[in-house]
């Protein structure tokens, strides 16, 4: 099996980050949540998995920062090389997910 690298679509680069949040209030988590939705999937209850060009990778960070408290709050977003990705591993419940209008080259 090959190993994926970034996807391109339409001349766009996009890579794959995995996000990470620890958010204390409710209103604030859901709000996170919702906006992580419009940028990738959901893969656990506080972690998503989001391919993403630059601009919309740039975009996804300044909506954050403005969600968040700093003080309480924390997101952690995570680059995902494409030889890792090409080792990931699901124990238990999941499955890898891939867009099948992204190509991988």
């Amino acid at each position: 099996m090959p190993v994926p690298g970034p996807a391109h679509l339409k001349g766009k680069v996009f890579l794959k980050y995995v996000v990470v949040y620890d958010v204390v209030e409710d209103r604030t988590r859901d709000k996170v949540a919702d906006c992580l939705e419009d940028f990738g999937d959901r893969v656990q209850k506080s972690v998503f998995e989001v391919d993403v060009d630059a601009d919309r990778y740039g975009r996804m960070v300044e909506l954050l920062l403005k969600l968040i408290d700093p003080e309480t709050d924390s997101v952690r977003i995570y680059p995902i090389c494409s030889t890792c990705l090409g080792k990931l591993r699901i124990l238990g419940q999941g499955v890898v997910i891939s867009h099948p209008d992204v190509v991988i080259v």
